[in-house]
């Protein structure tokens, strides 16, 4: 069974440089992911969309992640990390330009898209580049400060721009400005990042994988991964209509307070178990993701906005678990030249379903109300949960350490 190391690291460098400088731009990227969430009714106020418009820009989103992550993984494991992760935050730039800007449905779907190839290209890249500077030895500190910076970061957004929506008289040229800083000081932390030698051959793009020998280590991760990242999926594409529809009325504020809530919780998860061996972290998490589903479900058959905030903590708390779960198993098991392609195959795996699953609810609300849709969704991914709980008591007793 696989156990965490008694030490848990704060610092640990290599070349001069702290890992959790190193995850700067894992997290900087990660404010921009989720920071349009609090803003979307601001958007269909002014443009006028359905559900079902909303979840297909968050599926923009998706697909330029998924896209960038067939080709980012191997990529970055062949020229390094920096020339993979530099061109991916001119391009988070760019989606900040139009976000600010944006006068049409249109608009908002390309800066979706373009934030998407920018995370799937931060989450292999980005985080196989804190994974070097921890150094082999140290791969759970590299795991764990790599994924509380994506969470973190996912988190901070739709708090800021929930924030920073009130009172302001541009409020999205505010927080896309904000953003943009963030963005240039991530540059200035990679242009330090050690670079990394290895090179392989091999298709530039293809669906990315793992070693024979970890692919029990990939199914357990994304057994427990994807159903928790669906989950807060959910919460980012539909949540805002969900509350607006328990409360009558649209809240950018709380909705971004809900998005903080949800990833804070994601990030104290992980510090919380970082001493548990991680057959417990993964199971925890797949316990976690089901019964926030099972929140999900009693808050919009009852209206109750309390029961929301339990789904939505209960969900990050899923993701944070089974994605730290399932990057420790990878480091623990894969060959630093083939890392950010593993990362990429988790992502892959965990991503396709949380854009996909999100996108049907959002239409199914529209053609049958969204207490229903919600309905559908909570109860299929908490079967999807339990499932991956049931993978990893199959798979991860046979994981050597």
């Amino acid at each position: 069974m696989v156990t965490l190391p008694r030490s848990a690291p704060a610092v640990r460098r290599r070349g001069g440089l702290p890992v959790w400088v190193a995850a700067w731009p894992v997290m900087a990227v990660f404010v921009l992911s989720n920071a349009a969430t609090p803003l979307y009714p601001l958007w269909r106020e002014r443009l006028g969309f359905a559900s079902g418009t909303m979840t297909l820009i968050f599926a923009c989103y998706i697909a330029g992640l998924v896209g960038a992550l067939l080709v980012a993984g191997v990529l970055s494991d062949r020229i390094g990390r920096r020339p993979v992760l530099l061109p991916a935050l001119g391009l988070a730039i760019a989606a900040c330009a139009l976000f600010a800007t944006a006068g049409s449905v249109a608009a908002l779907a390309v800066a979706r898209l373009l934030t998407g190839i920018a995370v799937g290209a931060t989450v292999s890249a980005g985080m196989a580049a804190v994974s070097d500077v921890a150094g082999a030895d140290r791969g759970r500190a590299g795991a764990l400060a790599a994924s509380s910076a994506m969470v973190l970061g996912a988190g901070t957004g739709p708090l800021l721009a929930g924030l920073l929506s009130q009172g302001v008289p541009w409020p999205t040229g505010t927080v896309f400005a904000v953003e943009a800083v963030l963005l240039v000081s991530a540059a200035a932390v990679v242009l330090r990042l050690p670079q990394a030698p290895a090179r392989r051959a091999g298709a530039w793009v293809r669906v990315p994988g793992v070693p024979r020998s970890a692919r029990a280590r990939l199914a357990a991760g994304v057994a427990v991964f994807a159903p928790g990242l669906t989950a807060t999926s959910f919460v980012l594409s539909l949540g805002p209509s969900v509350l607006a529809g328990l409360l009558g009325h649209d809240h950018p504020a709380l909705s971004g307070v809900l998005a903080f809530a949800m990833f804070a919780a994601a990030a104290g998860a992980q510090f919380a178990v970082r001493r548990l061996a991680l057959r417990t972290v993964l199971l925890t998490g797949a316990l976690a993701t089901l019964a926030g589903m099972a929140a999900l479900v009693l808050a919009v058959r009852i209206g109750d906005v309390r029961a929301l905030a339990v789904a939505a903590v209960l969900a990050g708390a899923g993701q944070g678990l089974g994605q730290l779960g399932g990057l420790s198993l990878l480091n623990a098991g894969v060959p630093a030249a083939r890392l950010a392609e593993a990362n990429a195959a988790l992502n892959v795996g965990a991503y396709l379903p949380a854009g996909l699953l999100p996108v049907a609810t959002g239409f199914l609300s529209d053609a049958t109300g969204l207490s229903a849709g919600a309905t559908v969704f909570g109860s299929g991914l908490a079967a999807l949960a339990l499932i991956g709980g049931l993978v990893v008591l199959a798979t991860v007793r046979r994981v050597p350490a």
